[in-house]
């Protein structure tokens, strides 16, 4: 487990819906100018997850990609009926990423089963505290895979966002996925060695759902859309 998700259709919403949900003003983050995007992040480390922290991403709409032409942004952030989904509903866990000692040899693992994660690219952004640098599995068609159920991979430089993330007073306790294809998930899981770090269950919805304590008590997030 490296990161969890939470796409907002903006940073301003995003930030709000964190304080309301989660009880903590997220401070830290920075600009994709690969994607055109931009974050904000905070610690979410646990016993049972050391290096983990909680994405609030949003597309930047001051700023240009750097896509090759026919490309989309990464995490399904161009699909029109997710979009629609975040800004009817607001901010939603929609994905997570596993963190790997060599992210070419994992996605030739999945690559095995049949499972195509997409290729690697180099990535950063600018902090405070400097060059954040990392490699990263991005299909053209920026395909979560199984209803973002199947984490995207990275590969981390010499320094991980944690490095210098403060404890927040939220800690990500268990992540659970639930999805019709749980063999599938589970196999994949297995290959690239995050098994360990999520309970796959199979279910005739695809649902992610993250347990967090927080200062508020505890709060689970999901990926599922409220029933009106």
């Amino acid at each position: 487990m490296d990161h969890l998700v939470v796409l907002a259709a903006d940073l301003v919403s995003g930030v709000a819906w964190c304080e309301r949900t989660l009880g903590i003003t997220p401070t830290a983050g920075g600009e994709h100018p690969l994607m055109g995007t931009h974050n904000r992040i905070f610690n979410v480390a646990s016993p049972a997850h050391p290096r983990a922290y909680l994405e609030i991403i949003a597309i930047n709409s001051g700023a240009a990609t750097t896509i090759p032409a026919g490309g989309r942004r990464w995490f399904d952030m161009d699909d029109a009926a997710l979009r629609q989904q975040v800004a009817q509903h607001g901010p939603q866990l929609i994905h997570w990423v596993a963190s790997v000692p060599d992210v070419a040899e994992r996605c030739a693992a999945l690559a095995a089963l049949d499972v195509e994660r997409g290729a690697v690219i180099t990535a950063s952004r600018p902090t405070p505290n400097g060059l954040l640098q990392w490699q990263i599995t991005v299909r053209s068609d920026g395909l979560r895979l199984m209803d973002g159920c199947l984490p995207t991979l990275i590969q981390w430089g010499a320094v991980h966002p944690c490095d210098s993330l403060p404890a927040s007073g939220v800690q990500l306790q268990q992540l659970a996925l639930q999805h019709p294809q749980a063999a599938t998930l589970q196999a994949a899981c297995d290959a690239v060695g995050v098994a360990a770090s999520v309970l796959v269950a199979p279910g005739a919805t695809p649902r992610l759902s993250a347990q967090l304590s927080t200062p508020r008590g505890p709060v689970t997030l999901t990926s599922s859309i409220p029933q009106e």
